[in-house]
């Protein structure tokens, strides 16, 4: 069983409370993100799970087994690290067949023991056993590094270490895999290529996977859900549709995604549209408000710009007037500064080719429908 229950879970170092009261329900099989920035309490999160930190209370289980008193190498976890923590004096092979090594030696009597002792000091002092041989390779080939068996790691890109920390965190059949920040270190291009392969990979095997990121961007697109921290707590946990929809505060709704954010007040209702006013807008919302002084949530791409003289029907969407002070050609978008009131908002529109681009200092109309108005 791989699933993994937190409850109440805080961890102090001194006077510090790195971590508030966590309560989580990770099922089995699913690939979890744990959100935030640096500092919110992820890892703090992550190393309690694996037995790295014991937390100062609460509970944590992996399965049906309370794991407080075992420790980490008993736990049945796999972990791949930020930093990849490979042996560079190893080959691939004997990097994925060191922690099968371990795990022998625990379990050997001690003539086994200087056999294994030998070869993973050189492995021209001792051969593998069989079964870890074809265990390793059988491995190596799933993340396609069977023909770089034979080679260094510091022989390898960054893709590949990280194909190596990997494989030998999966070699070991974890009930979890836990993993830190693990494409940090990649340029752009490769970090989105491995996101694909690790989804790949989680989904095949089916493992339950734990995910420690601070880039939104990743968490989005490879997590079944996600819990977004900050300064210790967990803020939300939803799926990426919900916590991109439906933010259930200011900072989740800047820190997932792009969104602009406004203080308004609400001004009434009309038509079952609550209007709510601000520094440069009045704005209609198809959503419920729960107080009088609010935030008003608009993402970028909800949002039109239309020359100041064109006819909008505004009974039908928000209209409003405001200055585009920088415009900024991205390829397939423009993205807009446009200056409301007191307010910079952003607009990312479609770009399509031979499509005027709003110069700045133009007077324009932005427009945005009722239901993409949300309110916090």
């Amino acid at each position: 069983m791989g699933s993994v229950i937190i409850n109440n879970m805080t961890k102090k170092f001194g006077e510090f409370t790195a971590l508030h009261d966590i309560n989580l329900e990770i099922e089995e099989g699913e690939f979890f993100a744990l959100l935030g920035p640096s500092g919110c309490g992820k890892t703090t999160t992550m190393r309690c799970i694996a037995g790295f930190e014991n937390p100062t209370s609460g509970k944590i289980y992996i399965g049906n087994n309370e794991v407080e008193n075992i420790p980490a190498n008993k736990r049945n976890c796999g972990m791949v690290f930020q930093s990849y923590a490979l042996f560079p004096h190893m080959n691939v092979f004997d990097n994925v067949a060191y922690s099968l090594n371990i795990k022998e030696l625990n379990s050997s009597n001690p003539v086994k023991q200087l056999a294994i002792y030998a070869r993973l000091l050189n492995n021209r002092l001792g051969k593998h056993p069989k079964a870890i041989q074809e265990k390793v390779m059988e491995i190596l080939k799933y993340v396609e590094l069977d023909k770089h068996a034979d080679r260094l790691t510091s022989e390898l890109s960054g893709g590949q270490q990280q194909r190596v920390a990997l494989a030998r965190a999966l070699v070991m059949e974890p009930a979890v895999l836990l993993m830190d920040e693990p494409l940090s270190n990649l340029d752009q291009k490769l970090r989105h290529s491995m996101r694909n392969t690790i989804r790949t990979i989680q989904q095949d095997l089916g493992i339950t996977t734990i995910f420690v990121t601070h880039d939104q961007e990743e968490a989005m697109s490879m997590a079944d859900r996600i819990a977004v921290m900050d300064k210790g707590h967990i803020v939300q946990i939803g799926t990426p549709t919900d916590l991109y929809s439906n933010p259930s505060t200011p900072f989740i709704a800047d820190f997932v995604g792009t969104s602009n954010i406004l203080s308004g007040t609400v001004a009434g209702e009309e038509n079952g549209l609550v209007i709510v006013k601000g520094d440069g807008f009045v704005l209609r919302s198809a959503n419920k408000a729960l107080k009088d002084e609010l935030n008003v949530i608009i993402r970028p791409e909800h949002v039109k710009v239309e020359a100041v003289d064109s006819i909008i029907d505004d009974k039908k969407t928000n209209v409003i007037e405001g200055t585009v002070i920088m415009s900024t050609y991205l390829g397939s978008i423009v993205r807009y500064d446009v200056q409301v009131g007191s307010y910079q908002l952003i607009v990312d529109t479609t770009y399509s080719s031979g499509s005027n681009i709003f110069e700045e200092g133009r007077k324009v109309k932005l427009t945005v429908e009722h239901e993409r108005v949300l309110l916090i």
